[in-house]
């Protein structure tokens, strides 16, 4: 029997990969973006990461994207889970976990407006994108205690 239907490919969902990097007292290293209304979540603070190229894998885009944004290289690098920016891009997102020790400051930041460390506790007061704020939450949930 012959079917007439034909299966349609629908494009990708486009992806991005973000890093949960942390320093050994905790902290969280955040990026403050750009206040252009062109980009995703301008004037938030979020994590280090970007979009995929095409055919680019999530964990070649992170280290890729550490490097251009503020020629980082984290320690420990480690795939997650992947939420998606309903509110925002609609990316796929991969959260990745690393660690850096280093000041902040002293990175040549390329993109957005400067680089910080922030304790948990001083989280909420920030504007942060929802689905960072969720993949932080769920790191947090996750981490050992």
């Amino acid at each position: 029997m012959h079917s007439e239907t034909t299966a349609t490919d629908e494009p990708a969902a486009a992806r991005g990969a973000v890093a949960i990097i942390t320093n050994r007292r905790g902290e969280f290293l955040l990026h403050l973006r750009d206040d252009f209304p062109a980009i995703a979540w301008p004037d938030h603070w979020s994590l280090l990461g970007g979009g995929c190229d095409p055919g680019e894998a999530p964990t070649t885009a992170i280290i890729r994207e550490l490097d251009e944004e503020a020629g980082l290289t984290a320690d420990s690098l480690t795939e997650l889970f992947e939420i998606t920016d309903h509110r925002g891009s609609g990316q796929i997102i991969t959260f990745f976990s690393a660690t850096w020790d280093g000041d902040e400051t002293r990175l040549p930041l390329s993109e957005g407006v400067k680089l910080q460390f922030f304790a948990p506790e001083h989280l909420d007061i920030l504007t942060i994108p929802p689905f960072i704020r969720d993949g932080i939450n769920r790191y947090l949930a996750a981490r050992p205690s």
